[in-house]
C-alpha cells in the first residue's frame, strides 16, 4: 500500500475517534439532563462551552501545526481532549461539566485544520478532496456507529463508563500516531521514488514564519470563505448537539427508536463526503477550480437548507428523519470541498487558513446551540420551528458558496519569494 494511504488510514482512525467523543455527550443528553437536574436552555449553554473554545483555539492550534508539524500537535491535540473527554465522566454539576466541556472544545480545536496540513503534505492538488472527503465520511462513521456503541454501554454501566472507555481509546491512537508518521513524505523511511515524485514537493512553511496575516485579511475572498463556513455550522452542528434529544423530545422517539434513526443522517453523510469529493476533483480536473468547487459546494448547502426546512413542516416523524437524513447527506457533499479550498489558496499555509475557516464556522455552532434551546422554550416547547432560522443560514451559505474564487492563492508564491533585483554592473 502507498505510504500516503497509509497515513490517511490513520487520519480516518482519528477522524472517527473524534466524533465518537462529540457525539457521546449529545447520546447521553437526557440522560444526564435527568440526573444533574440541567434545564433544555442550560442544556445548549453546554453544549456551546465545547464550541465557544473550540473556536477560540482554532487558528492558533491551525497555525503551529503549519510552524512545527501536524505529527507533534495532533499528538497534543488527542491527549490533551481524551483527558477531558474521561473527566467528563467525573461531572456532578452543571458548572463542573459546563467547564470540562470548555477544555474538551480547547483540546479538540485544531483536529481538522491539521489533518488538512497533513493531507496537503502527503497528497498530490488532485487526490486531495478526495482525501479530506474520506476523512470526514469517517468522521460520520463515528457518528453512525456512536448509538450502537454508546447507548448499550450506558444502559449497562451508565452514561459515565461511555466517557472513561473513549478517552481511553484517543490515548492507543496517539502513540501509534506519534511512532509512525512523519511531516515530510521525505522523511518516511520506506517509501519509493515514485510515491516521492507523484507527491511532489509538500509545500512547508518555514519553521516560526507564520501566516502574513496583514495580506490575508485585505482578501475578500477570505473573509467570504469565513462568512460561508459561518453560515453553514448554524445548521450542521444540530446535527452533533441536538439530534438525539430533538428525537426523542421533539418526535417523541424512546431511547432504543432514536438508537436505530439517529444514525440515518450519518450513514448519508459518509456517501455525501465521498461523492463530494469525488465529484470536485474530476469537475475541477475537466472544467477548472472555480466550476469543481463551487458547483458542489453552493447546491449542497442549498439542498440541505431545504430539507431542514421540510423537517420543520412535516408531521411525520420517519419521514422528518429522512429530511435531516437527506440534508446531512447534501451539506456534507460541500465540506470536503471546503477543505480542499484551504489547500488550494492557503498551499504552504493550508492549516492557517482552514484553522481560521473553521473558527468563523464554530462561532457559528456556539450561536446556534446555545440559542436552539432557547428557541424552542420561547416557541412552546416546539422543536419543529426552532429549525427555521438553522435552514435560512443554510440558504445564505450556499448563496456565499458562488462568491469564493479557489484559484486566488492568498499569498501568491511570487509575491511572498519576489526574485532578487539583478546588481548593477
Amino acid at each position: 500500500m502507498p505510504y500516503r494511504y497509509r497515513i490517511l488510514s490513520l487520519l480516518v482512525l482519528l477522524s472517527i475517534i473524534t466524533y465518537l467523543d462529540r457525539v457521546c455527550i449529545g447520546l447521553a443528553g437526557t440522560r444526564i439532563q435527568d440526573e444533574l437536574t440541567i434545564s433544555t436552555e442550560s442544556w445548549g449553554l453546554i453544549l456551546s462551552a465545547f464550541t465557544l473554545s473550540y473556536a477560540a483555539f482554532e487558528i492558533p492550534a491551525g497555525v503551529w501545526g503549519d510552524k512545527y508539524g501536524p505529527r507533534n500537535i495532533l499528538a497534543r491535540i488527542v491527549l490533551w481532549w481524551s483527558a477531558f473527554t474521561a473527566l467528563t465522566g467525573l461531572a456532578t454539576n452543571y458548572y463542573f461539566l459546563l467547564i470540562v466541556r470548555f477544555f474538551f472544545g480547547a483540546g479538540e480545536a485544531g483536529a481538522y485544520p491539521n489533518i488538512s496540513a497533513s493531507v496537503s503534505r502527503w497528497f498530490p492538488t488532485h487526490e486531495r478532496a478526495r482525501a479530506v472527503g474520506i476523512t470526514w465520511a469517517a468522521s460520520r462513521l463515528g457518528g453512525a456507529l456512536a448509538p450502537f456503541l454508546v447507548v448499550p454501554i450506558q444502559q449497562l454501566y451508565g452514561w459515565r463508563a461511555s466517557f472513561y472507555i473513549f478517552g481511553a481509546v484517543g490515548v492507543v491512537w496517539t502513540a501509534w500516531w506519534y511512532l509512525y508518521a512523519r511531516d515530510n513524505p521525505r522523511d518516511k523511511a520506506g517509501i519509493s521514488k515514485e510515491e516521492l515524485e507523484l507527491i511532489g514537493t509538500p509545500k512547508v512553511a518555514a519553521a516560526h514564519v507564520s501566516l502574513p496575516w496583514k495580506q490575508v485579511l485585505r482578501s475578500s475572498n477570505f473573509w467570504i470563505l469565513l462568512a460561508m463556513y459561518h453560515t453553514y455550522c448554524w445548521g450542521s452542528y444540530f446535527y452533533l448537539g441536538w439530534l438525539p434529544t430533538y428525537l426523542q423530545r421533539g418526535r417523541g422517539f424512546s431511547e432504543n427508536e432514536m438508537k436505530l434513526w439517529a444514525t440515518l443522517p450519518f450513514l448519508f453523510g459518509i456517501v455525501g463526503n465521498l461523492s463530494g469529493g469525488v465529484a470536485s476533483d474530476y469537475l475541477s480536473k475537466k472544467y477548472g477550480l472555480k466550476i469543481g468547487r463551487r458547483v458542489i459546494g453552493s447546491a449542497g448547502l442549498a439542498l440541505s437548507g431545504l430539507f431542514m426546512l421540510g423537517t420543520s413542516q412535516t408531521e411525520n416523524r420517519e419521514l422528518a428523519v429522512l429530511f435531516l437524513a437527506l440534508g446531512y447527506g447534501s451539506m456534507d457533499c460541500m465540506l470536503p470541498v471546503s477543505w480542499a479550498i484551504c489547500m488550494d489558496i492557503g498551499k504552504k499555509y493550508a492549516g492557517s487558513v482552514s484553522g481560521s475557516m473553521n473558527m468563523a464556522g464554530q462561532v457559528g455552532s456556539f450561536a446556534s446551540t446555545a440559542l436552539f434551546g432557547y428557541l424552542v422554550k420561547w416557541l412552546g416547547n416546539d422543536y419543529n420551528k426552532a429549525l427555521i432560522p438553522l435552514a435560512v443560514m443554510l440558504l445564505i451559505s450556499a448563496a456565499l458558496y458562488v462568491f469564493i474564487d479557489p484559484t486566488e492563492q492568498l499569498v501568491p508564491e511570487k509575491a511572498e519569494n519576489p526574485t532578487p533585483a539583478p546588481v548593477p554592473a
